[in-house]
């Protein structure tokens, strides 16, 4: 069994030793090296011969490609280590600088909400884990680190070691948060997931912690199942819940569930036998060696990159539209069919521009002629096959349900029509009372639509009142 290691080439292994030198965290170092690997990859050459113009040019490259300031700037941190500690090279990045991280209101669930995303959760732990995070405000990572001894029930507090920032800490403990701790450890101890002082949430393997990754994932499919960020209705069907402002598709989650999914398939067609390599890259016929050129694509990120249309939405439904609701040729294409075979008019699109076209003598409107068997093998290539459908919808538009849901929605989002109660000569109190409850509410929540109560009107100038004494008070 051969248990040697790639070797690591000096450079690397110095940035690594100064690292380890400052004692900064794993995750800390992974992503400074993906940092310095993400240049290299840019340059094309080895990173400690970049030039100031050279990393000038890379953060035009990082802003043009999309990236975030929060990334763009956790990307000079690692360029700023690497440059500053370990090539002794500060002067490098005079021509690198930070961009401003925009802030904006966090998105706070609603009553109703909360509790639609605990429900949801997949499982005990999973829910047990969540009301954790809810209702003492730890992170993934505190509320996965916490042990079974953290919990103290006398002093009603949680203990947290090792928090953010290499501290140690105490949260408030709710007692409603105690007996749902109780209840969770009576079933884990059962179920032999909790070992005596061991783990709160265990993982698959009781000895390990549950990952930040798994509740992640759990926080995601319970906002799925409750439809929190996408919006639609609620499990009775009786109220329409809006997604947040400017949301559009979950961008993090389609692009792992993509990843995931095509090198799913990719595999399985390797295995089926579909794929043929040559040359160079001949040695990735063994499934072996896929999977091990395959490893590096799971762990970066894929990107997913979706932006408003320039010429609008009708633009994308008429591009889409000649693929979804018309055959492989139109008629109009047809230019004649005689005993050479069948002549279609075919455009190029290797000839840019008409203009361009025009200048230098070419056209980008072609005519060819094949032969019959080729046209139709061509043509049917368009066709699907049998079980096949071009467009399959889901959720509200499924086949089954379309009409009713759509009829459902369309009532949930139709404002109510507030119909003018008229006035009575000898009724003028009454019918004031009738016009202002019909009214629309001058404040709505935007979490759930429903009309604010307002308990209390202070007037200028009016001081506020003091809460009734207590019982027994002086």
């Amino acid at each position: 069994m051969d248990t040697t290691t790639p070797a690591v080439s000096p450079l690397r292994q110095r940035m690594i030793e100064d690292m380890r030198m400052r004692k900064l965290e794993t995750k800390t170092q992974q992503a400074y090296i993906r940092v310095v690997l993400k240049l290299s990859a840019h340059l094309k050459r080895s990173p400690d011969t970049a030039t100031a113009e050279d990393l000038r040019n890379f953060q035009l490259h990082l802003v043009d490609t999309g990236t975030s300031p929060i990334t763009l700037n956790a990307t000079l941190s690692g360029l700023k280590f690497f440059f500053d500690v370990t090539l002794d090279q500060a002067q490098l990045l005079a021509k690198m600088q930070s961009v401003h991280v925009p802030r904006t209101l966090p998105v706070v669930l609603s009553r109703n909400e909360v509790a639609r995303l605990l429900a949801a959760a997949p499982n005990l732990k999973h829910q047990t884990a969540l009301t954790v995070a809810y209702a003492t405000g730890l992170r993934a990572s505190e509320v996965i680190s916490l042990k079974v001894g953290d919990v103290d029930s006398q002093r009603m507090t949680l203990r947290v070691e090792q928090g953010k920032g290499s501290k140690d800490r105490y949260a408030m403990l709710p007692p409603i948060l105690l007996e749902r701790l109780r209840a969770w450890w009576r079933v884990g101890h059962v179920q032999g997931k909790i070992l005596p002082g061991g783990w709160l949430f265990p993982g698959l393997n009781p000895i390990d912690p549950l990952s930040t990754r798994q509740l992640n994932r759990a926080i995601h499919f319970a906002a799925d199942a409750a439809k929190i960020d996408c919006g639609g209705r609620t499990s009775d069907g009786k109220r329409w819940v809006a997604c947040r402002p400017g949301f559009f598709l979950p961008v993090r989650v389609l692009s792992r569930l993509f990843r995931r999914r095509f090198l799913e398939e990719l595999l399985r067609a390797h295995q089926a036998g579909k794929l043929q390599f040559f040359g160079e890259h001949a040695a990735l016929a063994n499934i072996s060696a896929v999977k091990a050129w395959l490893a590096p694509l799971r762990k970066c990120e894929w990107v997913v990159y979706a932006k408003r249309p320039f010429a609008g939405p009708q633009a994308v439904l008429a591009y889409l539209s000649r693929y979804t609701h018309r055959v492989a040729i139109s008629n109009s294409r047809l230019l004649a069919m005689d005993e050479r075979g069948v002549t279609f008019r075919w455009k190029d699109y290797r000839v840019k521009g008409a203009a361009k076209a025009g200048a230098c003598g070419k056209t980008r409107r072609k005519a060819m002629t094949l032969a019959p068997e080729e046209f139709m093998r061509r043509f049917l290539l368009h066709v699907l096959p049998g079980g096949f459908h071009r467009i399959r919808h889901y959720g509200l538009l499924a086949n089954g349900s379309r009409k009713q849901n759509l009829a459902t929605v369309r009532d949930l989002l139709r404002p109510a029509a507030h119909s003018q109660v008229p006035l009575k000569a000898d009724d003028t109190g009454a019918g004031d009372d009738a016009r202002a409850s019909s009214k629309a509410p001058a404040f709505v929540c935007h979490h759930c639509g429903q009309p604010l109560t307002i308990l209390l009107t202070l007037a200028r100038g009016q001081s506020i009142r003091a809460p009734p004494p207590r019982a027994g008070a002086p």
